[in-house]
């Protein structure tokens, strides 16, 4: 069994698992950090209830993706050194600034929130939940920009003597025209999985407190907030996405070609609605096509032209398949997967969509003047609405890794040649195995985790008098 394929099914699985936590986290900490805001502009006890409840899961969250993440890292020297070599020299000053700036920014402020109430005043605690949410920008940020340079490789000189791509324009490896619109969509997801993972506990609750009590108003608020915001995100998602779309298809037009299955170049193209090919994936058998989509989406032109698989797979063997010595690539055949890139773009698109009509589903089954309370279809919908999201997200992500392939740096560097030398299959496997079952192990801890406190809902507001109980001098103390 060849290591790289293992390598690449360890970096997958591990990426995908990571992503999970992400999204939720960047959004998360923006909707608690509006609660927090609100409770502190109106003295509204319950947007501080819902503010604590929802940092509880911030927290767990939070936690698991940190241990994850710290993973990734790891994996670039063990098992793609080449790769690291390569680009080292560029992707050293982003991923440093994110260790050392954003996510110090979101540790260290994290800490002060959690710790900080009734110590610290209250527009000061307020504002370090937002810079937070702040810190998990910037880590976004960054990191996107070092992987939108493997998308569109910007701002380097190629050095032929080491081997290596040395950065020389920082500015056009952070304002690179792929992370300008690659940042705002990922953003879009993130509020929108966590909109989705606030109606889900919202209506929970909701259903738990069916007696129009102030916590069956209380939660209900939350759902109606948390649906709002994924419309609202969902339809940002899907405005940025397009823009991404052009994007790649001027960048990366064999990743458009791909994702739509079009094997021959076509003026103006179809959008294929579904395509069924060959086995080698060398032509189409049948397709189900909507005629000028396709271009108006990849250009904004409908009667433009789109490039075909065929066309493009014989240019890349002209371009990079001539003489590997002059860049860091071996020639081979340039056609990524076809089927997973077709399908999983479609089911980015198709998953986000559907939790975009559910929360209006959920909105109009919530209203004030709505015949009767939410049924058991409703609540089905609302706690299904998170992993669609979820799902759309790391499909979204194996189109963006896969279409690229089979290049590690798009026009540079082949996933071959990145992979490093040294490694076994059997150290590979056994990296593999290992951590599978500890990410299998971290998974059982979270949901359950999750569902402890989910099920125990929002704290009660202590009596007054029974908040400090030992004075102003009670010790620091963890506020969960």
């Amino acid at each position: 069994m060849d290591p790289t394929d293992i390598a690449r099914w360890q970096f997958a699985i591990i990426t995908v698992y990571h992503f999970l936590f992400v999204p939720i986290t960047i959004g998360l900490t923006a909707i608690v950090a509006g609660y927090q805001t609100a409770w502190l502009r109106t003295r509204n006890p319950q947007w501080l209830r819902l503010t604590k409840f929802l940092g509880k899961l911030l927290l767990i969250n939070f936690a698991i993706g940190v241990v994850t993440g710290i993973v990734q890292e790891f994996q670039f020297g063990m098992n793609w050194s080449d790769y690291s070599r390569f680009v080292g020299d560029v992707f050293g000053a982003p991923l440093a600034i994110e260790g050392l700036l954003a996510f110090f920014l979101e540790s260290t402020f994290l800490g002060l929130w959690i710790f900080g109430w009734d110590r610290l005043p209250a527009r000061m605690h307020l504002a370090c939940i937002w810079l937070v949410h702040l810190g998990t920008l910037f880590s976004a940020y960054f990191i996107l920009a070092a992987n939108s340079w493997m998308q569109n490789p910007v701002g380097y000189a190629y050095n032929p003597d080491t081997g290596r791509a040395e950065m020389n324009d920082f500015a056009a490896v952070l304002l690179n025209k792929v992370q300008l619109v690659t940042f705002p969509h990922v953003l879009l997801s993130a509020y929108l999985t966590a909109a989705a993972f606030v109606v889900a506990v919202s209506f929970w609750n909701m259903r738990r407190h069916a007696d129009g009590s102030g916590d069956h108003r209380m939660y209900r608020s939350a759902v109606r907030t948390g649906a709002a915001l994924v419309l609202v995100s969902g339809i940002g998602g899907a405005t940025t996405g397009d823009l991404q779309g052009k994007v790649m298809t001027e960048v990366q037009p064999m990743k458009m070609a791909a994702a739509e299955g079009l094997y021959e170049t076509e003026s103006p193209a179809s959008f294929s609605l579904v395509t069924l090919g060959s086995l080698d994936g060398s032509e189409e058998t049948f397709a189900v096509k909507v005629p000028g989509l396709l271009s108006y989406l990849a250009t904004g032109d409908p009667s433009a032209e789109v490039r075909g698989i065929n066309d493009l797979r014989a240019e890349y063997e002209e371009t990079y398949g001539q003489d590997p010595g002059e860049a860091y690539y071996t020639a081979g055949d340039y056609t990524p997967p076809i089927a997973v890139s077709y399908w999983s773009f479609r089911l980015m698109i198709g998953l986000g969509l559907l939790a975009a009509a559910l929360a209006a589903w959920i909105l109009w089954a919530t209203r004030r003047r709505a015949r009767t309370a939410p049924g058991r279809r409703v609540l089905a919908a609302a706690v299904a609405l998170p992993f669609l999201p979820l799902l759309a997200n790391s499909f979204g992500w194996i189109f963006t890794e896969v279409g690229r392939q089979p290049w590690a740096v798009f026009g540079l560097m082949t996933t071959d040649r990145a992979v490093s030398p040294g490694v076994s299959t059997f150290e590979v496997v056994a990296s593999l195995s290992v951590l599978t079952l500890l990410y299998g192990v971290l998974a059982v801890v979270e949901v359950r985790l999750l569902l402890t406190y989910i099920g125990r809902g929002a704290d009660p507001l202590p009596l007054p008098g029974e908040d400090d109980p030992d004075g102003a001098d009670r010790r620091l103390a963890f506020a969960y």
